[in-house]
């Protein structure tokens, strides 16, 4: 070639040179990149945690019964696999069926799998899991929508695309695990085969449902991101953080901005916190060891940190999530979304002694460095002991100036009394018409409660395991739940998006007495020219010794209505102090529409007493409730069931009061009482000792109202316009007179009560 030159001209040897010297340079570009490359991909494993990480919980396996149990279950179910050939079958089924299952048990073999190969180093767990990847890599490519979608989010390996997200969670991690297990041709295939497809789907067909903000979402820009550490592609990266228009509008770090409020408060509720929390905690795993300069878990204030101790102060002494919204009643802190949260939070956050009961219930930790510390910590711990429980108020919205929930508890341990208030927004897609609802709870029993969903999660017999229709038709509606219903309609008329951009307003209230709780809020948009008024307190009577709920319900309209106030308790009705009639002979709905046509009319009352009492007996306790009432008012007995012939709905009971005119003010006291011995057939306290209840006065300055209970006076006054905390007030009536500075005040036995 050197002799070649020989023949060109100076200019033809500089050009040539010149040529040689771009190419030299580029080839070492390429080379330093590819190194760069392969330098980067010897850092896995790194989503989950790394390989040193691993072998810390490899060398902790025998330290103590908890995780070495958890990690011998773990092994157990997958060496049950090895050596089989796994079923990848074409989706054609709902949830709850056989290819629906059969998806979901890959994934969740393939996650622990991975686990498994790092853990021990065995290169069989690798192979399970690359054999199983390797098949999908050849079904995704060929998947249309899912033939059994309903939603307008359809799936391509699951019915709806929720699934498929998860599915690309614990995939990411499992790649992630086995990834320098692979060739760079296997990486290839399945990244270009098995994640590529669900990816692409995602952020270009389904963008706009990859870009809202709500738990789905928080699913699908966990999935993507995870898969983008795993297989190194910041585009991925970069989309699942700030959405498919990468403006930040939407993605992960949208999701912490608009789901939590500044308490941690999660907007569609504590059932979907326990749902949304281990994507959350997942992939700020994730970033954490990748993208440290983020200090995702410090992210708003350590939100993250605030949205589990939340949801974990938003459940029963059960574990169950209080179940407003579209929530089940099944659904505790036993599950794995909680278990892998708390596992990471106590690494990511410090040791806290508050989940340590709660892991201690769980009785199983996560490989991880975290699941390690934990397990060390609880080996020692009481059995008995609960998560501290504790009264609180919480905002709604990204700023916390959408309403809120407000917890008040009395008690401690078992006999522990919460009442749950709600006015918060609605909640999204998973809201329902519930403004000023409220639920209680006593000893661990649920005793007003609210209905939650009509769901079967994942029994292919009731409709696939989907929401099923009577979650519109009665769940979600207000009569549904122990708050007002105007005229027979729902709030807003049952319209979501109208409920969407309204919320109640917080009064007044404070939780942090043990003898006295109050929370009032306010609302004037559920129907229009319709102000209502709640404010509940719960009081601790010092001589008495007895629990009480007093609740004041004030509307304020400018024509005459209807209004219905139900208590859907849950009990055996034990006894009333009114006459009434059964509907034994024929049976009638209490209405048509919004949620009336399911409710069986099974008795009633006209016109009842001035003062009525209902007493039901929950598991050993009775409870009473004692009313205020006038000559319009109307009493119903009535149970869920009507017009269901799918029997899709629980037959639980409602009482419910009804009355007509414009200003109407509501006073209902419930009452805690007394207790039943099944095994010595003895009881005691069965019946009320409330024996009166009367309206002093009730205006636009204050509502003062007097109650008898066993001969002793309990006097309420309530301001209705000025709620300041410093506001001095003077009230006088022929029965009493008080002075106080703040929006309420209580007395018992003429002992104020603070």
């Amino acid at each position: 070639m050197i002799e070649s030159l020989e023949l060109l001209s100076c200019k033809d040897v500089l050009i040539i040179t010149s040529l040689l010297e771009y190419m030299r340079n580029t080839l070492l570009t390429v080379l330093l990149l590819c190194c760069a490359y392969m330098i980067h991909a010897q850092e896995h494993p790194v989503v989950f945690q790394k390989s040193n990480d691993f072998k810390f919980v490899a060398a902790n396996l025998k330290s103590n019964s908890i995780i070495s149990s958890s990690y011998e279950n773990l092994r157990t179910q997958v060496d049950s696999f090895l050596n089989k050939d796994i079923d990848v079958p074409v989706p054609k089924d709902p949830a709850g069926a056989y290819t629906h299952e059969q998806h979901k048990s890959n994934y969740t073999l393939m996650y622990n799998a991975g686990l498994l190969y790092q853990i021990t180093g065995n290169k069989k767990y690798a192979e399970l899991a690359k054999q199983l990847f390797l098949k999908y890599a050849q079904l995704n490519p060929t998947l249309k929508n899912h033939p059994q979608a309903t939603s307008a989010f359809p799936g391509r390996l699951f019915w709806q695309a929720l699934n498929d997200a998860n599915w690309l969670v614990y995939t990411g991690i499992s790649f992630d695990c086995i990834y320098n297990y692979l060739t760079p041709v296997e990486r290839a295939t399945i990244a270009n085969g098995a994640f590529k497809p669900i990816v692409d789907y995602f952020i270009h067909d389904q963008k706009n449902w990859f870009n809202l903000i709500h738990n789905h979402a928080v699913w699908a820009a966990a999935g993507v991101g995870i898969v983008g550490i795993a297989t190194d592609n910041q585009e991925y990266l970069n989309v699942a953080l700030k959405g498919t228009e990468l403006d930040g509008k939407s993605g992960f770090l949208a999701q912490l901005n608009g789901l939590f409020s500044p308490d941690g408060f999660y907007h569609e509720g504590p059932y979907y916190t326990r749902y949304a929390i281990l994507p959350f905690y997942m992939f700020a795993n994730a970033l954490q060891q990748t993208k440290p300069e983020l200090k995702i878990f410090n992210y708003r204030n350590s939100i993250l940190k605030k949205a589990l101790h939340v949801a974990l102060n938003q459940t029963n002494i059960n574990g169950e999530f209080y179940s407003y919204n579209d929530a089940l009643k099944e659904k505790t802190y036993l599950s794995n979304e909680l278990v892998v949260a708390i596992n990471i939070a106590w690494q990511a956050y410090g040791a806290d002694s508050a989940y340590l009961p709660v892991a201690k219930a769980q009785n199983k930790v996560v490989m991880c460095k975290g699941g390690v510390e934990i397990s060390k910590k609880i080996t020692a711990l009481k059995s008995n002991l609960l998560f501290p429980y504790q009264s609180a108020e919480y905002t709604d919205g990204p700023e916390g100036k959408s309403g809120g929930l407000s917890i008040l508890r009395m008690g401690k341990e078992t006999d522990l009394t919460s009442l749950i208030f709600k006015y918060t927004s609605h909640g999204l897609s998973h809201g329902h018409y519930d403004k000023l609802n409220f639920q209680l709870f006593d000893k661990g029993n649920e005793i007003i409660q609210d209905y939650g969903a009509v769901r079967y999660i994942n029994i292919d017999h009731k409709w696939g395991g989907r929401y099923l229709p009577e979650t519109n038709s009665y769940a979600q509606q207000t009569i549904a739940h122990n708050t007002v219903t105007v005229d027979e309609t729902s709030h807003y008329n049952g319209n979501e998006s109208v409920a969407e951009q309204c919320h109640p307003n917080r009064l007044f209230g404070t939780v942090s007495s043990s003898n006295l709780q109050v929370v009032s809020s306010m609302d004037e948009q559920a129907y229009k020219g319709v102000k209502m008024f709640r404010t509940m307190y719960m009081i601790q009577l010092p001589s008495a010794q007895k629990r009480i709920v007093l609740d004041l319900f004030k509307i304020n309209a400018d024509s005459v209505h209807q209004y219905d106030l139900p208590f859907n308790y849950l009990g055996t009705l034990m006894k009333t102090n009114f006459k009434y009639n059964t509907c034994s002979n024929a049976l009638t709905t209490l209405g048509t529409k919004n949620g009336y046509q399911h409710l069986w009319k099974e008795a009633y009352a006209n016109h009842v007493n001035p003062f009525t009492q209902f007493t039901f007996l929950n598991n050993r306790t009775f409870y009473t409730i004692s009313s205020l009432t006038d000559d319009s008012v109307d009493v119903y007995f009535t149970r869920i069931g009507a017009n269901d012939p799918n029997f899709n709905l629980r037959r639980d009971p409602s009482y419910i009061l009804r009355t007509f005119g414009s200003n109407k003010t509501f006073i209902n006291l419930i009452e805690v009482h007394g207790n039943f011995n099944p095994t010595t057939e003895l009881n005691y306290g069965a019946s009320s000792t409330v024996t009166s209840i009367e309206k002093i006065q009730d205006d636009a300055e204050f509502t003062a109202v007097e109650i008898i209970i066993e001969n002793k006076k309990l006097q309420i006054v309530q301001c209705n316009k000025n709620f300041e905390d410093n506001k001095e007030h003077v009230f006088s009536s022929k029965n009493f007179s008080a002075k106080w500075k703040g929006p309420f005040y209580v007395s018992f036995n003429q002992q104020q009560i603070k």
